[in-house]
């Protein structure tokens, strides 16, 4: 099974990655941004068969090692 565990910053913390980008693209012409968040998407390729225990197993690394639980939340879709 495929795990995409999608790690952001949380809401009000600093993101300088995402001011940057968003400051870029009003450069090339893209005025219509108000606000650009930048995170990470980390695919794991899982031997788990069941749905379930997948998601519970991913979302176990993503709180022990993927996401810093002070500043980042994460999401975890499993895909068959």
């Amino acid at each position: 099974m495929k795990a995409i565990v999608t790690v952001m910053p949380k809401a009000g913390v600093l993101d300088p990655q995402g001011k940057a980008i968003g400051h870029a693209l009003g450069s090339l012409g893209f005025a219509g941004v108000a606000d650009v968040r930048a995170g990470k998407v980390i695919e794991l390729e899982l031997a788990e068969t069941d749905p379930a225990a997948a998601k519970a197993a991913a979302e176990d690394m993503a709180r022990r090692l993927l996401a810093n639980a002070v500043i980042e939340s994460f999401r975890v879709v499993v895909e068959g």
